[in-house]
């Protein structure tokens, strides 16, 4: 596989040769989690609809929900303005998050929306 140049060109890599990526829910916009891709990822995960990632710590590719069943389908893959962020639109099979939570972002609050009054 080989990413098409015209998008490897708009992509901005960080010193390892990755660009973050963010997991969001289709249809409701929930930020699910983020990773990261290198051109690889990026291109597996444009051919085949499932989100695939590169580990950082294991030095790896990996398809989300590969060993635990938690999958993403991928409806859209989007490039930010500055090519350093991909944003992935997807349908999340079971826990998004590899502590079991439905995403990353469940655990704690550190600021909540006040009520307005009226």
């Amino acid at each position: 596989m080989s990413l098409k140049p015209e998008i490897a060109a708009r992509l901005k890599r960080n010193q390892d040769g990755l660009v973050c990526a963010v997991a969001q829910q289709h249809g409701t916009g929930e930020v699910l989690m983020v990773a990261w891709m290198d051109d690889e990822a990026l291109d597996r995960t444009l051919a085949t609809r499932k989100a695939t990632y590169f580990s950082r710590s294991r030095q790896q590719y990996w398809v989300k929900g590969e060993t635990s069943g938690h999958t993403q389908y991928v409806h859209e893959v989007r490039l930010d303005c500055d090519g350093d962020t991909i944003l992935l639109t997807v349908d999340q099979t079971g826990a998004a998050c590899h502590t079991g939570d439905h995403t990353c972002f469940d655990a704690q609050v550190l600021l909540a929306s006040e009520s307005v009054p009226a």
